[in-house]
């Protein structure tokens, strides 16, 4: 379905999905198997060559993960989607095929600390290496760049903080290298904002969070704008020079736009094997089909309650990027018209003791380490999910160890204004 002929409301329920033609149950099944039968002999070979396209084991293609993947790209403008065991693999699938032993990327200093850890010390396995930046600071990435810096990645809504990127400025720097910039669009999802517009060549998604909303199930994304051209130096040798793995076959001198989607599966899939289960397919699915709703019910609620505790007497600062008062206020109106998310921090006058306080009084609030769900969650970050992290890193990173995360969910603002209340006094 093309996304210039329907609007968003009825891309997320109808794009990529038929009446099945065996049973025509209208409701996507879930192909749950692992192989599927060649026509002939000659077929296997046309698979298995990449000359035809088509379905040959789960680890590569699943028809129920299809859907999601045809689904996802739409609503996000992309030619493509593979989709992922978790967001965490969606990001080194979105390097592996452009980056060698020795490569580099340059990345914010705002990204989920799981994140962090992957970049820091994880992806030293593969020979890569990150250099980090403060985005607010884009100058900073000229004079970290090099001969062997192959991506630029950020977050377009900053986990944990909630801050919004300027895309453009960034897709700037990007394009004067010849490098993709690859935005992690988890937190603000497509409805609230379109990466490629500004200039994003990739976009990964943790599914596991709004996409999906259920907390159900794990997975991850990433998606291809198609307009990166892989030839135009030799930085991207996986893309365009000729592959081993398929008798020298050159990706993008034979697929073009959708070398990198093609490779992902036909290479990083097959030889990784992050692989969503189709079960969890079907359920990200079923979230997806209400994303515009939920996101317009989050932003409502995070917008209420931040402009509440930004007032509070034991609040120090509120982060969301939502408030009047935010000094990226005028980057929410150009790139995040619809609103600045629903995640962002508290930090507490009380002190780390007050952040303990809070979030053990909380009724309401879920003390969990998921976010984007339709339930309000709440998390001490230092403590936690960004434990991993050096103080130096945390306090880049705006998680001191006096900051709360919250992640407003579609309840009632009301009911969980009366929590935070309760919990604060």
């Amino acid at each position: 379905m093309q996304k210039n002929i329907y609007k968003f409301d009825t891309l997320q329920v109808h794009a990529g999905s038929r009446p099945d033609p065996s049973t025509g149950a209208r409701q996507v099944p879930i192909y749950q198997n692992t192989a599927y039968v060649f026509k002939s002999i000659l077929h296997a070979e046309a698979l298995f060559d990449l000359k035809e396209l088509g379905h040959i084991y789960s680890r590569l293609s699943n028809p129920t993960v299809s859907v999601l993947q045809e689904r996802i790209a739409t609503l996000e403008g992309g030619i493509g989607a593979i989709c992922s065991s978790s967001g965490h693999a969606a990001q080194i699938l979105a390097l592996f095929p452009l980056m060698q032993p020795g490569d580099n990327l340059i990345a914010s200093t705002r990204l989920y600390g799981g994140t962090v850890q992957q970049f820091t010390n994880t992806i030293k396995k593969f020979g890569w290496e990150v250099k980090f930046v403060d985005v607010d600071d884009a100058t900073q990435i000229a004079k970290l760049a090099n001969k062997k810096t192959k991506a630029i990645f950020c977050e377009s809504i900053s986990n944990p903080g909630g801050h919004v990127t300027n895309l453009p400025e960034i897709a700037e720097y990007a394009k004067r290298l010849s490098i993709p910039l690859i935005v992690d669009n988890t937190a603000a999802t497509p409805y609230l904002c379109n990466p490629f517009k500004y200039g994003a060549d990739l976009i990964v998604h943790s599914t596991t969070k709004y996409i999906s909303g259920n907390g159900t199930s794990l997975g991850g994304a990433v998606i291809d704008s198609g307009n990166f051209d892989w030839s135009q130096n030799d930085l991207f040798p996986s893309l365009s020079g000729p592959e081993p793995g398929y008798h020298g076959l050159k990706f993008h001198d034979t697929f073009g736009p959708y070398a990198f989607v093609i490779y992902s599966i036909a290479v990083s899939l097959r030889d990784l094997g992050m692989t969503m289960a189709p079960q969890n397919a079907f359920h990200t699915l079923l979230g997806l089909e209400t994303l515009s709703l939920r996101m317009r019910k989050h932003v409502t609620n995070a917008k209420r309650i931040a402009e509440w505790l930004n007032n509070h007497p034991e609040v120090g600062e509120v982060t969301y990027a939502g408030l009047k008062s935010s000094k990226y206020a005028n980057i929410v109106r150009k790139i995040y018209p619809k609103g600045a998310g629903a995640l962002f921090t508290i930090s507490l006058k009380g002190g780390y003791d007050a952040c303990l306080k809070l979030v053990n009084k909380v009724n309401l609030f879920s003390h969990v380490s998921n976010l984007g769900d339709t339930r309000s969650l709440i998390i001490h970050p230092a403590s936690t999910v960004h434990r991993q992290l050096t103080k130096e890193q945390q306090i880049s990173a705006g998680l001191a160890p006096n900051v709360v995360r919250l992640s407003i969910g579609i309840e009632d603002p009301i009911d969980l204004i009366k929590d935070l209340k309760q919990a604060l006094e």
